[in-house]
């Protein structure tokens, strides 16, 4: 997988874990936030009628007044308020929107229309306001008490919905979604592009030079930079110097080598063989590396071909030696013609490994052979 690919991915996988941790966090802030709103909204828009509502509980526990009236009608219209139940002092339903349970006792309306939570105990208990979730529905249970001197005289409770909070929340939690993939975005661009110009291209370049390196020239042609990839590039480059030196020397020690056996073979069969007999020693490439006799002045001595010396049409002489590369260590023996005369041939391969070895070819005048 390429670097810029991994770093996408890589990039992209780590804003969605930042953006879901981000998101998680913002929306229990948002949710909080708006619904301490609206609970604060709905105890502070009934403490606004709270002296209407004490008064009208101190004149007349029974029936409401006109102002009361007023007040709940108000309640009721708010899209917000689902329910409202006012409770008065001795524990009777004051007002209801099912006029049915006016008048009747909270114990009797309580095993008509369960309450959904226990808000209404806990604040006359506590005689503060209270606030519960309704289990597995998006309503908040809102109960106010009303004192006078610390005793109660009435309860207003409120089946406040949520929707609005939720509707809220989902806007603000779309706008960070955008939000939060603009800023990813406005970052990933400039830290794409810095990646890219330093080193993505540089690491491209590098690549280019050193694919242009070869034995004939192996050097790395890349600009010198002051970083991490241009110090891969120096080690890179020391590492090529080295190879080159190895090169050469072995090449140095291979000429030296063959420079001496050469000399080795020339001393040697000069000494053992008859002015009359042509011989050649061929290595491993089939080229010439020691002949007796003078080669063609337009061929390179040190770089002369087996089938330079011999023609082609002497397809005895190219079996005999195909033989004995068949057959290592042993005398192959045969007739062919040479330099015009009729020879009796002897070839002897001899090989060490695959990639050494030398083919000894000694012609000899038929006409001289000894019986």
């Amino acid at each position: 997988m390429r670097l810029g690919l991994k770093w996408l991915l890589w990039f992209i996988g780590i804003g969605i874990y930042v953006m879901s941790l981000g998101g998680v966090f913002y929306y229990n802030l948002f949710k909080w936030t708006f619904d301490e709103k609206l609970k604060q909204e709905m105890i502070e828009k009934v403490k606004v009628y709270a002296p209407t509502l004490r008064t009208g509980l101190l004149k007349s526990s029974k029936a409401i007044s006109f102002d009361e009236y007023d007040i709940m009608q108000s309640l009721i219209k708010d899209d917000r308020i689902s329910s409202v139940l006012y409770l008065s002092r001795v524990g009777a339903i004051r007002w209801h929107k099912e006029a049915r349970f006016i008048g009747i006792p909270w114990d009797e309306f309580q095993r008509d229309v369960p309450p959904p939570t226990d808000a209404i105990n806990q604040a006359y208990s506590s005689k503060m306001p209270k606030v519960r979730q309704v289990p597995k529905q998006p309503f908040y249970e809102i109960a106010i008490p009303f004192s006078v001197r610390g005793e109660i005289i009435g309860i207003m409770d409120l089946l406040v919905s949520r929707a609005g909070a939720e509707m809220l929340i989902g806007s603000a939690m779309r706008k960070y979604i955008f939000g939060a993939l603009g800023v990813l975005f406005l970052l990933g661009l400039p830290l794409y592009f810095f990646l890219h110009h330093y080193v993505i291209s540089p690491l491209e370049i590098l690549r280019d030079s050193i694919d242009s390196i070869s034995l004939k020239s192996p050097n790395l042609r890349f600009k010198p930079r002051v970083d991490e990839i241009g110090e891969i590039s120096s080690s890179i480059s020391l590492f090529l110097g080295k190879v080159k030196n190895e090169i050469e020397a072995i090449s140095n020690r291979d000429k030296t080598y063959r420079s001496s056996e050469e000399k080795w073979w020339r001393v040697l069969l000069n000494i053992i063989m008859p002015n009359e007999q042509y011989v050649m020693v061929v290595d491993e490439n089939n080229s010439i590396l020691y002949a007796n006799f003078k080669l063609d002045a337009d061929m390179d001595s040190k770089n002369v071909h087996l089938l330079d010396v011999i023609d082609s049409q002497q397809q005895n002489l190219l079996r005999m030696v195909g033989n004995a590369f068949e057959e290592p260590d042993k005398l192959i023996e045969g007739e062919t013609v040479f330099k015009n005369e009729n020879m009796n041939v002897k070839v002897l391969h001899i090989e060490e490994s695959s990639d050494v070895s030398r083919t000894l070819i000694l012609f000899s005048p038929k006409s001289r052979i000894t019986v």
